[in-house]
């Protein structure tokens, strides 16, 4: 088994204007570190459309329909201040969404050791019933409950390291005892969320939020305090990982210093404990990353993590 890569070219037709950060070119630059040599034998396959089916396992139909009948068939829709339709950005979510239940039928049936997903729009804001952040369809909540409708999984760890929290993911299995949600992030930040008393339900949900100016170091003790121990404990079935590499001290929109050997490492942290609990199935899903040199190194470092290099 080997690591799968799951793209599809409908991701670069989605194009919410000029000079926004979401641009088609993060999935552009993605995709060309992804073919040096030192990725040669990844898989490589194209995302299948995501069928109404497998969007309404989490979000309600109305929601659904609704952003169906909002694309445009030319020009632009605002949903929100950051958040626009182009007439290519309804098929390229169906892809992102549909790469990610792919991704976990690959992992769950064992015919790929592990999966990184690099498609767009991202989902991790996207909201039970709102569209916002520049997320249409919650990715990782789409995949989280594909595994466990369509293969039993019983227990899923969602892990989120990008710089902004997750509040759609956190707001879906908010009172979920089956799906634990664990985030690093800078906080004060988009979208306000995330704060370390915020919990779940269940005590499932785990907020370890970073200040402006945290490196490396900060992450990294973060992830082993409060994080990974949490992760262990919960015995997953999957983990999924939401990985933002917007973290990096390049982006734009962020104020954290991480680098790409703090993605590499936090990779393998997630990795050994995916081996000791859930036969390594690991899936990982692109949420943010708007520098395009951080991006792609950091998704770079990411991926090489995941093939075990």
């Amino acid at each position: 088994m080997t690591t799968l890569l799951v793209s599809h070219s409908a991701c670069l037709d989605h194009n919410m204007g000029e000079g926004h950060p979401e641009r088609p070119d993060r999935v552009r630059v993605v995709e060309q570190a992804l073919e040096a040599e030192a990725f040669q034998l990844l898989a490589r396959e194209a995302a299948p459309r995501a069928t109404q089916a497998l969007l309404t396992r989490v979000h309600p139909l109305e929601y659904v329909q609704a952003i169906e009948r909002a694309s445009p068939a030319q020009g632009r829709v605002r949903l929100d201040a950051d958040t626009v339709m182009s007439a290519g950005t309804y098929e390229a979510a169906l892809r992102a969404a549909g790469a990610a239940a792919y991704a976990v039928d690959e992992v769950m049936t064992g015919k790929a050791a592990n999966a990184f997903v690099a498609t767009r729009p991202p989902g991790h804001h996207a909201e039970l019933a709102t569209a916002m952040g520049f997320c249409f369809f919650n990715n990782a909540a789409i995949a989280a409950r594909h595994a466990q409708k369509a293969h039993g999984a019983e227990r899923v760890a969602i892990v989120d390291f990008d710089v902004h929290h997750g509040n759609g993911t956190q707001h879906i299995f908010w009172d979920d005892a089956n799906v634990l949600y664990a985030s690093t992030h800078e906080m004060p930040l988009y979208p306000g969320t995330g704060a370390r008393d915020e919990r779940g339900e269940h005590d499932q949900i785990v907020n370890a939020p970073l200040a402006a100016g945290d490196g490396g170091d900060v992450f990294r003790e973060a992830m082993d305090a409060a994080i990974l121990p949490r992760v262990r404990d919960f015995a997953p079935d999957l983990i999924i990982i939401s990985a933002g590499f917007d973290a990096h001290y390049r982006d734009p929109l962020g104020n954290l210093q991480l680098k790409e050997e703090d993605y590499a490492w936090a990779t393998r942290a997630l990795m050994k404990i995916a081996a000791a609990r859930c036969g390594g199935r690991v899936v990982s899903l692109l949420e943010g990353g708007y520098d395009l040199q951080g991006l792609a190194r950091s998704a770079a470092a990411h991926v090489q993590a995941l093939m075990g290099q």
